[in-house]
């Protein structure tokens, strides 16, 4: 069995969830040849160097200038010609934004299915069981495929990457593509996300609600995450009243998000925030109100005012961090 696992960068780096796809790629069968895919305008030795450390056995490259930044067209060009020369039986990537954007391009392409935002995989006999959530994180469906590619999206931070092995080795081959037709230019690239940890992947993230009533209100929450080395969200409520930028938005509109750690700060727990952060593995709420709905879903919970517990809280972990 062969599988692509479609790699993804940002800034020149490796983003961690293509670790991950390698991992999911290997739980699909621990004995396929797993061939890493890498898209982009400059040398991807180094990186290719790095998927094959992580689990895969080889990695093609494609490089052309009109792959500097994502488009649709130019990745579904470049990407394809790799599909259609290594007819692989399966791909896996991440559920990423691009992920997202590309996956269902190429499976129309390929007149295949798509399973999108996996979770878990298990073998059930000779065939995966893919796991993803269904009706906003309140169930979970199990879905096989009985014939055809193996094609999907894993949601990151959820299955664990493989340890880093310096003194795996495999070929790194280039393929050279003439990426044509591209109607969309990216001219320039504006962040609106906040700098540091890709809250997407974050292994700790710091959420603040309407609660914390200001702009200025997030900023002990921005102290808290950099003493756990963390990112900070937002509920949509948060978003609205214009305390920070759209791009921390965690729950059904938003991102969808499962950290190690969510610390949910001055947020009530409307289902539609629940839909984003429900399935992280400890959820610490912190309010005022008793009664609010964060509680029921929360591992730890704290009562009383954000402004005094989040200080405390910092100096504390300043301590012991």
């Amino acid at each position: 069995m062969k599988l692509l696992v479609i790699g993804e960068a940002r800034d020149g780096e490796l983003r961690h969830v293509t670790f991950e796809a390698i991992a999911a790629a290997k739980k699909i069968d621990s004995d396929a040849e797993i061939v890493g895919v890498l898209c982009g305008s400059e040398d991807g030795s180094d990186s290719a160097q790095e998927v094959i450390c992580h689990g895969a056995d080889r990695v093609v490259t494609v490089k052309h200038d009109n792959l500097e930044s994502y488009t649709s067209e130019g990745y579904s060009q470049a990407v394809m010609a790799v599909i259609e020369e290594e007819s692989p039986d399966g791909i896996v990537m991440g559920h990423t934004a691009i992920g997202k954007d590309l996956t269902p391009k190429l499976a129309a392409k390929l007149e295949s299915g798509l399973i999108s935002d996996a979770t878990d995989i298990e073998n059930d006999g000779d065939k995966p069981v893919f796991i993803r959530p269904i009706y906003s994180g309140k169930a979970f469906e199990k879905k096989v495929i009985s014939s055809g590619l193996t094609f999907v999206t894993i949601r990151p931070n959820n299955i664990p990457a493989l340890d880093r092995d310096a003194s795996r080795s495999g070929d790194v081959t280039s393929k050279d593509v003439d990426i044509k037709d591209i109607k969309t230019v990216i001219k320039d690239v504006i962040r609106k996300a906040s700098e540091g940890v890709d809250l997407s992947e974050a292994n700790v993230i710091i959420a603040g609600g309407r609660g914390v009533k200001s702009a200025e209100g997030f900023e002990p929450l921005y102290e808290l995450a950099d003493v756990l080395g963390g990112a900070v969200g937002a509920s949509r409520g948060a978003c609205d009243a214009e305390y920070c930028d759209y791009s921390l938005q965690i729950g059904q509109t938003g991102k969808v998000v499962t950290p190690d750690l969510y610390i949910a700060v001055g947020i009530s727990g409307a289902i539609q925030h629940l839909a984003g952060m429900s399935n992280s593995k400890v959820i610490v709420a912190i309010n005022k109100d008793p009664e609010a709905n964060i509680f029921n879903v929360a591992d730890y919970g704290i009562v009383g005012d954000i402004f005094e517990v989040i200080p405390k809280l910092t100096e504390e972990l300043k301590q012991k961090v």
